[in-house]
């Protein structure tokens, strides 16, 4: 039988075969601009200045997108291990953008790629020296005593440690997202650096600071079919111009790793990952204690449901250590990136932040 054809109309076993054929070829193009890393999707767009620089951080103050500003500044404050642009991932997926244009006067403390020599630095360095400097600088720049923090992973960890120890800092609000304290709630992290035969002095003796290869493939191992899940996941989905935007910007950030400082490393395996000392009240830096009950001020802990880097069960108790009377847990589905960054944030995490500040930094 004749195929019919309708006039103007294309039949429909010639048109499923021209889609398929588009389609085709058209995740075969993204699938080598992928491979080749052609036209990389730009992140840390946002435009900022540099108000403060010491070695290799930099405070960056964004600059406003209206004029209505709330009047206490919010701080970003980042993790050691990995760089901050995951909170200013790309145009239209920043949560930097979106507090901009909630009306929040925006910084960000980056700690930077740490130097050779860095290795040296511990702790007390960040929680002691250098978050309060940071913290100065934005008193000094917007002419307001009080900030608000909001830390991620080991950033929430700083601020939670520099709140602890110097109880009258001028802290108005704290947030923690995917900030671990029970470190006795690792899982396979804390098992693989058991000190029975981790041996973190001889690592961190011999290396200096700790490849960011090691950190990665750690991270990697809690998982490890991941990756050729999402590979798996990508070639169904090649065809799809924001499936594979958002590939390359997530995997951009994750394997964009940097070395982690030596002597934070073997504190932070000893401390927190061996004695758990943060979570029974008998950390020190310095001589000083991390009086976490001391900490008043108002405090969001915000944890991802399937988090492997920083568990549930390891982020969970953050608000009992806490004596502030107003604190509030949020518990979002998701793992460590998707709670701050993509659909999940944009949605449900970013709009919260904005409601729980902005009657917070009248």
């Amino acid at each position: 039988m004749a195929t019919v054809r309708t006039p103007g109309k294309t039949p429909l076993p010639e048109f499923l075969q021209t889609e398929v054929v588009k389609r085709n070829l058209d995740r075969a193009q993204r699938g080598m601009d992928v491979l080749l890393d052609r036209d990389p999707p730009v992140v840390g767009a946002t435009p900022k200045e540099i108000v403060y620089s010491k070695g290799t951080q930099r405070l960056y103050r964004y600059r406003p997108m209206t004029d209505e500003v709330y009047r206490i500044p919010v701080v970003l404050v980042m993790s050691l291990i990995s760089k901050p642009y995951i909170l200013d991932l790309s145009p239209g997926q920043s949560l930097v953008e979106y507090l901009l244009r909630e009306g929040f006067d925006v910084f960000m403390l980056d700690w930077g790629v740490p130097r050779p020599e860095d290795s040296r630095l511990g702790l007390e360095y960040y929680v002691l020296e250098s978050l309060p400097r940071n913290v100065e600088e934005v008193q000094k720049v917007t002419g307001e005593r009080e900030v608000s923090l909001l830390g991620y992973c080991m950033g929430g960890l700083f601020t939670l440690m520099y709140n602890g120890i110097f109880h009258d800092a001028p802290v108005a609000n704290m947030i923690c997202a995917a900030t671990p304290v029970d470190f006795d709630g690792m899982g396979l992290l804390r098992r693989w650096s058991d000190r029975r035969w981790f041996d973190v002095d001889r690592l961190v003796d011999t290396l200096g600071n700790i490849p960011p290869d090691l950190i990665l493939r750690s991270f990697e191992m809690l998982r490890p079919a991941q990756r050729w899940a999402e590979y798996a996941r990508l070639v169904d989905n090649l065809w799809n111009d924001l499936y594979v935007k958002n590939y390359r910007l997530f995997n951009r950030w994750i394997y964009d790793q940097i070395p982690f400082p030596g002597e934070a490393y073997r504190q932070l395996i000893k401390e927190l990952m061996w004695e758990n000392k943060l979570m029974k009240g008998q950390l020190t830096l310095d001589g000083r204690r991390v009086d976490t009950k001391a900490i008043t001020c108002p405090v969001l802990n915000i944890m991802a449901q399937y988090d492997n880097i920083a568990p549930f069960d390891a982020t969970q108790p953050l608000s009992t250590i806490v004596g502030s009377e107003d604190k509030e847990d949020v518990i979002l589905k998701g793992g460590h990136v998707s709670l701050v960054a993509g659909r999940n944030a944009w949605f449900r995490l970013w709009p919260k932040l904005s409601e729980w500040l902005s009657v917070r930094s009248v």
